[in-house]
Parts: structure tokens; sequence; C-alpha cells
């Protein structure tokens, strides 16, 4: 943003927004849904900020299964945020008593995608689970939401890489940042969630069609016209 991450000065209060900045990405596997977005550096804050957009859109309900990249700060994040505090019962032995510690809540996982890398090339890749119990028929994986985020370099010339494309502004790559992946939940029809009708034709849907947000494909003058919660 603006200018490369190592130009950018660690004391200079404008350079916070200048440099790497990275979109944070709820993403929804089954219907492909962009559930939230947070522009900003790569720092624990901006993981809270995604997650706690992340809870208020699934009313405080922790998801079954998280995966992530190998990024530690999601892990304290997600405790923080669905986790219990749980004080362990006495067990009668000598010494302190053990204090209240964070838990996962029941039935919630996390695992993660790490990537291993030796001069600047992969080595491998290791999908781990961090805590909880993974479903039988789940699975550790990024590659929803690594083609997500290729459908969204295509959608946002901003994001191409190696160009002069690049935004200059924050607030304006913010801004199209939130354009292009929420327009993309109503407005692109996903190849991979299109169903045959009756009479076998193909039927094309958008993410948020697949999560039953709405019964037709938007058209981008129809999205940002209507209003999107009528009362």
């Amino acid at each position: 943003m603006g200018k490369k991450e190592r130009h950018c000065d660690p004391d200079d209060e404008a350079d916070w927004f200048r440099g790497d900045q990275w979109g944070h990405v709820a993403f929804d596997p089954d219907s492909r849904l962009a559930l939230q977005v947070v522009v900003g550096k790569r720092l624990e804050t901006t993981a809270e900020m995604l997650l706690e957009g992340l809870k208020a859109r699934l009313g405080g309900r922790p998801p079954e299964v998280v995966t992530s990249d190998g990024y530690a700060a999601y892990e304290g994040a997600l405790l923080g945020l669905f986790g219990q505090e749980v004080t362990p019962p006495r067990t009668g032995q000598p010494g302190r008593p053990a204090g209240p510690r964070v838990e996962p809540p029941p039935g919630m996982c996390y695992g993660r995608v790490v990537k291993h890398k030796k001069k600047g090339r992969l080595e491998r890749v290791e999908a781990e689970v961090v805590f909880g119990a993974l479903p039988a028929d789940a699975a550790i994986s990024t590659s929803y939401l690594e083609r997500q985020n290729a459908t969204d370099r295509h959608r946002n010339g901003r994001k191409g890489r190696k160009t002069y494309r690049f935004s200059k502004g924050w607030e304006t790559h913010e801004a199209m940042t939130a354009f292009t992946m929420y327009s993309y939940n109503f407005c692109w029809a996903v190849r991979t969630l299109r169903v045959k009708d009756g009479p076998g034709q193909w039927w094309q849907r958008t993410p948020a069609m697949a999560a039953g947000l709405a019964n037709q494909v938007w058209s981008l003058e129809e999205w940002l016209t209507l209003p999107a919660v009528q009362h």
C-alpha cells in the first residue's frame, strides 16, 4: 500500500497504513460465502477484529470446524472469543491449586495448515489439529479460501501481483476490498455451486443463494441500490 514494506518507518504513524496490508477473510467452504473481511497489518489485533465480526454474524454460536494457515494469532483469538473459563477442581494434593484457564467450547475443532519453507522454497505442507476433535466428514484444508483469493484478485485489479496497479490509499483499498468481497456473495455465480432443475437445465447459483440469503443472481445495480435489510 503506497510503498513497499521495507521502505516503511516503524516510528512513523503514517506508515501504519502503508506497506504490506493483508486481507483477513472468514470464509464458509460449503456455500462459498465470504462472511467477514478485515484489511490491516498481520497482527493479533487484526485477527481478533476478524473473529469478532464472525462471531457477531454467527449470533455468538461457535463454529464446528475452523481451519486457517499457520499464523499463530488465530489460536489465541479463537480461545479468547469462543472459549470458556474453567477452574479445575481441587485434587486434595499438596501444593497450590490450579487456577482458571480458558478451554475451547465443546464440539469446536480448530486445525491449521502449516507451510515449511527453506531458502524461500516450499519444502512441505503439514495439517494439524490444534484443539478439539475433527469430525469424520471434515478435513483441515484452506484450498477453498485460496481459490477464492484467486477469484478476488481477478475481480479486484488492485490486488494484482507485481504490477503498478496497487492501491495508493488505505481507505480506497479497504472500500474496494469490501465491494468485491460482498458483491461476490450476491452477484458472482460460482460454477461448482450450480445444480440441475427438473427439466435437467443447470441453475446457476451465487454463494448467497447457496446460503439461503437470496433466490436469484443479483446484478451489481440491484446490489448497490436495493436495501440489504428490509424492515
